[in-house]
């Protein structure tokens, strides 16, 4: 960027800034401009502007310290409090290791740099000294001290400044130095931390060199007592820390952290910096422009101060937290709200005068801050909170005769500011009417001026015309107030509009009816009601006939759209019409000698050889478990050939692989024939270059694992089922056609290993989650996967926008048992009108289709078996904008190229979607690639534009965009049939089963389309005709 251009957009940029300080993005483009035009105090200047309105990372400080470090006088007092100042600044913001380790680093560097000069500035005074700079790196070190993975970072620093200190002391200055230093180290040990075992060495050789001989044993049993707790509570902790590592620090990974550690008794050294982490990770992602991050920020920070609220924390560390979090989230209501009660709280236990004088704000003025926030007071979420905690206070000094005598005047007229306020933040203005109803029960309740409650719902009513809780509880108010004649005269006219839940206000009039009304009135408005519904009902139909005309109009445009001109294929010279307009239309005649219907016995069948190789790789598969046997305790240099020979008059050995793990070397033995496998169980104990091998049946030492947390990945049931004895592998399933599949195969290199794991069955690695493991008997493997599961699952469709799970869970229930309900919901977490309902039996499932045309919530609801397959397919005409299924899945696919031979799709599945969230994993193990389909095409753009390279299994991936991947061999790039039009010829299309060819879709490697099926190619292509249009229009099929 030219110098010119770069002063234009700062100044540009300053601008906008003056209108809106409270813009996070507009810092960072500020402090990127200010950086591009190479001018340092516009760099400085930017950063300082930053820290001036948030909360800052190490991103913002430790530049903003560099420069000061080099700007400032280090041999005056002035200059160095500054730096030191600015240190404090930065270490009251968010946690930090490098930052504190940077602090650590100039504290030893100044005093170094000082001990050794001839003279010492006279006005340091005791800045800089030894015992100064030791309280002072004490105190920076105890900042991090419970991040569990990286305190070592720090206290290393300081135990090796300590130990040089006491190495160098004289004799006669050493004694309180040892007393210092043993103190510090057994403190260390008594603190969970990754490193005990060099904190514990580091103690040993202390004692050994610093203590009396005869005293050394006595004091390590000691220390060793003392670090058995730290020791086993980092132990307990150690697995979620490298699932957070494995998780590349997500925001997800820590939220899951921290519920799994509220969950327990929690323990307030690691979880006060475990939140401190989070809130760290989650401004970090802020400020790089991660979606979700603010969300994430202001629920840490929520909770980390409910959790200090809960374990009672003193009111200055509480004080000096909720500032930081103010700085970090000042748009958040919910903290707002907090904030006051907190003063509230501060002002009601009466607190020492001269603590309270250290507090600036109190409610009032922390009001009238949060109010000048201006992303808050235009988001209605934010500010309804702040509002109610407001006027929740003065009612409460209201009540206890501390507010003045028009205190309840100055209620109404903070909530009727609040109101207003709300409805012209958002044209939505908060749905569930808090402010309004809060207002009605302290004008009904509190003063009984129910004139200004009618008032108030009356006005409601007006703004929020089609909301059924604005009029319930306007009628509420008349009812309450025995203003029968007007609530009758509302229910009859409210009664035909078209409300968000017409349902509910006919309810309710009917209800009132029956409590006021006599039989004419009881009659007259179940009359009504009744009219109403159905009028509501014939609109109801209209707009989803209307919505659907819509939905496949604009796919079938966009289909149309999307093919090339190329694929149109130009009229050989014979069909060529001898002139304009004489070409005859295809009007969908039978050609002479086509079947339409059944295919003629005397029809030559075309093998499909594709077909037949896929058939025979799953006869290969399913008997599999039992023509294998596993070999284990094999010499180091056992090769095949010994296994060969070993096994030669067992049976046809169809394949053997030796794996050679940490500490063993095993094989599995694969035969053509199960009935080879006893022989080969023989020769158990026998002798493999002098040493004595062990042989048993695959299956009896693998473990089929099911029922774990969702979170759980490879790394986690390698930990738990790696105490009972070395593991040789881990398999997990594809997702590629169930994404909730939730089980793996857990394989030993003995039985015996895998027996002692069956403890491990019942136990409860979350509440109401009892893991299930057994032995995996192939005999028995149709009781134990998820093959059958799309015969268990019904869809449910029709729901009204106010149905839960919980009535789902109430109404199926009642055919069997409910394993699973899955509602879809929209961008905004509200009900989409369909949901899938899995049993765990499939007989219940049927049973369920019987509560078809049920009605639920005031909506007849549809119910048939569900198809994942045909779901899968069809669900790109149920996204909200109905964007080209073909487009939209190329958009967010990646190939993946250089996977390691024998890549298993689940365990990819886990290690991608550390970084983006992956939908579906397809591998080519021919050609060592692999299909992936990200969730959306930002997801694909995370895993595209990743900055570190992606290793998996000790293979550096190569990412590539999908349409560079080359040819698709697996699955068709086109949507499936279906829609407004129908191609006549899919009429007679076989269904696919025995004695059908099976139809696969190629996708030429020189083209980026799908060739239609059925369609000759080549030089005896025909014109594209009236079937072709509707082809395409239905879905190229």
């Amino acid at each position: 960027m030219e110098e010119a251009d770069a002063l234009e957009a700062l100044g540009n940029v300053l601008e906008r800034l003056t209108e809106n300080p409270y813009d996070i993005s507009l810092h960072a483009e500020h402090i990127r401009i200010a950086n591009a035009t190479g001018l340092d105090e516009q760099a400085e200047s930017a950063l300082d502007m930053f820290t001036a309105f948030w909360a800052a990372g190490d991103e913002i400080w430790l530049p903003l310290i560099d420069r000061k470090l080099k700007s400032a006088n280090l041999e005056s007092e002035e200059g160095l409090n500054a730096v030191l100042g600015l240190f404090e600044r930065a270490e009251q913001d968010y946690l930090s290791i490098p930052l504190l380790q940077r602090h650590l680093e100039f504290l030893i560097e100044r005093h170094e740099h000082y001990s050794t000069a001839e003279q010492k500035p006279e006005d340091l005074g005791e800045l800089f000294s030894t015992e100064w700079t030791r309280a002072a790196i004490s105190a920076v070190v105890s900042q991090g001290a419970g991040h569990l993975s990286r305190s070592h970072q720090l206290f290393d620093l300081q135990r090796d400044w300590v130990f040089e200190q006491l190495q160098n002391a004289p004799d006669t200055e050493k004694a309180p130095l040892i007393e210092h230093v043993e103190s510090m180290l057994l403190g260390r040990l008594q603190q969970p931390h990754s490193n005990h075992d060099e904190t514990f060495q580091a103690y040993s050789t202390f004692t050994t060199n610093y203590k009396p001989a005869d005293q050394y044993e006595s004091l390590l049993v000691k220390a060793s007592k003392m670090k058995a707790q730290a020791v086993k509570t980092y132990q307990r902790h150690e697995p979620l820390e490298h699932s957070l590592t494995l998780a590349s620090y997500s925001l997800e990974a820590y939220a899951y952290y921290l519920t799994s550690e509220r969950r327990k008794k929690p323990d307030l050294f690691v979880l006060k910096t475990l939140y401190e982490r989070a809130i760290a990770e989650a401004a970090k992602r802020r400020f790089a422009g991660e979606a979700g991050a603010e969300e994430a920020l202001r629920s840490f920070w929520i909770g980390y101060l409910d959790f200090l609220r809960i374990q009672d924390v003193d009111d200055e560390i509480s004080m000096a937290t909720y500032n930081r979090a103010l700085r970090s989230v000042p748009a958040s209501g919910e903290v707002w709200a907090r904030y006051m009660r907190f003063l509230e709280r501060l002002d009601s236990d009466e607190v020492d005068s001269e603590i309270a004088g250290r507090f600036s704000d109190d409610v009032l003025s922390a009001y009238e801050k949060a109010m000048s926030v201006g992303p808050l007071v235009t988001d209605a979420e934010q500010l309804v909170p702040v509002v109610l905690t407001r006027a929740g206070f003065e009612k409460r000094r209201l009540q206890s005769g501390d507010a003045s005598e028009n205190g309840f005047a100055a209620i109404l007229d903070i909530l009727t500011h609040g109101i207003n306020r709300v409805r012209k933040a958002s044209p939505t203005g908060d749905p569930r009417l808090r402010l309004e109803k809060f207002f009605s029960a302290i004008c009904l309740d509190l003063a009984d001026q129910a004139e200004h409650a009618l008032i108030m719902w009356e006005d409601t009513t007006k703004h929020y015309k089609t909301s059924y809780l604005a009029w319930t509880s306007y009628t509420d108010v008349l009812i309450k107030q025995r203003m029968l004649d007007d609530a009758r005269k509302v229910f009859r006219d409210v009664a035909m509009k078209n409300l968000d839940w017409p349902e509910a206000i006919w309810d309710a009039w009917v209800t009132f009816e029956q409590l006021y009304g006599s039989v004419e009135a009881i009659e007259d408005a179940l009359d009504r009601v009744e009219r109403a519904n159905a009028q509501t009902h014939a609109r109801r139909l209209k707009e989803a006939e209307r919505a659907g005309r819509n939905a496949m109009q604009l796919a079938a445009e966009q289909q149309a759209a999307s093919v090339p001109v190329t694929e149109a294929a130009p009229p050989t010279q014979a069909q060529a019409p001898e002139e304009p307009g004489a070409a005859p239309m295809d009007v969908d005649a039978v050609q002479r000698g086509e079947a339409r219907t059944k295919r003629k016995a005397e029809e030559e069948i075309v093998p499909d050889e594709s077909k037949k190789a896929k058939l025979g790789m799953y006869e290969s598969e399913g008997d599999r478990e039992n023509c294998t046997v596993f070999v284990a305790d094999l010499p180091s240099d056992a090769q095949e050939a010994d296994l060969a020979a070993l096994f030669k008059d067992c049976g046809d050995i169809r394949e053997i692989k030796i794996t050679q793990l940490s500490n063993a070397r095993v094989a599995t033995v694969e035969f053509h024939e199960r009935e080879s496998v006893p022989a080969a169980l023989t020769k158990d104990k026998k002798r493999v270059h002098d040493e004595e091998v062990a042989v048993h049946l695959a299956w009896k030492s693998t473990l089929y694992v099911t029922n774990f947390p969702e979170k759980a990945d490879d790394a986690f049931i390698r930990e738990l089922f790696g105490k009972y004895g070395t593991i040789f592998d881990v398999r997990w399933p594809s997702k590629k056609f169930k994404a909730t599949r939730r089980f793996c195969y857990v394989q030993y290199t003995s039985p015996a290993a895998a027996e002692a794991a069956l403890e491990l069955h019942g136990h409860e690695l979350e509440p109401g989650m009892p893991l299930s493991v057994l032995i995996s008997n192939p005999e028995r493997k149709q009781e134990r996967t998820d093959s059958g599961a799309n015969d268990r699952e019904v869809y449910v469709a029709g729901l009204s926008r106010f149905a839960t799970k919980e009535d789902l869970e109430n109404l199926f229930k009642t055919y069997g048992a409910v394993k699973d309900v899955r509602m879809a919901l929209d961008n905004n977490g509200r009900p989409k009108g369909f949901a899938f309902v899995e049993f765990e039996r499939e007989e219940d499932a049927r049973a369920a289709l019987s509560a078809n045309n049920h009605e639920l919530k005031r909506r007849r609801i549809a119910v048939t078996l569900a198809d994942t397959h045909v779901r899968s397919k069809n669900r790109c005409f149920l996204t909200p904008h109905h964007s080209d299924p073909k487009a939209e899945v190329r958009n967010r696919s990646v190939r993946i190229r250089k996977l390691p031979p024998g890549t298993q799709e689940g365990l990819l599945h886990q290690a991608l979607e550390k970084i983006a969230a992956v939908k579906r994993v397809e591998v080519f193990s021919d050609k060592n690639e692999a299909d992936v389909e990200l969730e959306s095409a930002a997801e694909a753009g995370k895993l595209l534009l990743h900055a570190d390279p992606i290793v998996f299994e000790g293979s550096t991936l190569e990412v590539l965009p999908e349409s560079t991947g080359g040819a698709r061999t697996s699955r068709p790039a086109t949507p499936p049939a279906g829609g407004m039009f129908v191609p006549r010829t899919a009429v007679s299309r076989p269904r696919a089963g025995l004695g059908s060819k099976k139809r696969v879709t190629t996708i030429a490697a020189s083209s980026s389309t799908a060739a239609v099926p059925g369609q000759a190619s080549g030089p005896q292509a025909q014109a594209k005709g009236q079937d072709d249009f509707r082809k395409m229009l239905s879905g190229g099929k």
